[in-house]
């Protein structure tokens, strides 16, 4: 879907390209915006790259619907079932999560250092009974941090860092089962394309100072 916009935003005069709540604007026949979709098609292949060391170092985990990677219009997302890495209500890691978190850590380190890295943290929409926890937003936000924290810990760069905790409200499946619940209990690491920036709002026109001065007449 990126790749079909980028290529198309030759051909309109005015393109906005989304991408995780930020914009980028093209406008044809200009040489800056041509750079632009150059430079944005030459980071979809780095991260292209980058998900296929993440398929090879992650493949067993992959195998056993562990862990998923799908490139999304945020980013490349890599998405953990959330027992993977911590014990029903609890936001403290599991030692046996530590292993497969260094698989992701290493590549972070050594593919994509000058990319942000967002942690989102997600839950299915069982309010919270037997944990210290008021609600999913707590618990989501906690297992953010938790995996953010490791990050750090293990060289990320922690200025690249931001951790979120969106409780029950964005789902990926019904919470009708106890399989599409798991499927909303997860963390997603995105690795964020570099080639983004949000547009400003434009500031208001001051008014016109002899239209001022003629009302005050």
């Amino acid at each position: 879907m990126v790749e079909n916009i980028i290529k198309k935003g030759i051909v309109f005069t005015v393109l906005v390209f989304f991408l995780g709540g930020c914009a980028v604007v093209f406008q044809k026949g200009r040489r800056s915006d041509i750079e632009k979709i150059q430079s944005l098609q030459s980071e979809l292949s780095e991260l292209k790259s980058t998900k296929d060391l993440l398929e090879e170092k992650l493949s067993q985990e992959i195998k056993d619907n562990k862990v998923s990677l799908k490139m999304e219009e945020k980013g490349l997302v890599i998405t953990f079932v959330a027992e993977v890495l911590f014990d029903s209500g609890k936001a403290k890691l599991r030692n046996d999560s530590l292993s497969i978190l260094d698989k992701v850590v290493s590549i972070l380190k050594e593919d994509v250092p000058d990319n942000d890295i967002g942690i989102e943290g997600h839950t299915d929409n069982q309010p919270i009974r037997y944990s210290k926890w008021k609600s999913n937003w707590e618990l989501s936000a906690h297992r953010a941090l938790s995996v953010l924290h490791y990050l750090e810990s293990k060289g990320v760069n922690p200025k690249k860092l931001s951790a979120i905790g969106y409780g029950e409200y964005r789902p990926v499946a019904q919470n009708d089962t106890p399989a599409h619940r798991q499927l909303n209990r997860r963390v997603e690491i995105v690795i964020i394309p570099r080639y983004v920036k949000k547009i400003s709002p434009e500031p208001p026109a001051a008014p016109d100072e002899r239209v001022y001065k003629e009302e005050l007449k």
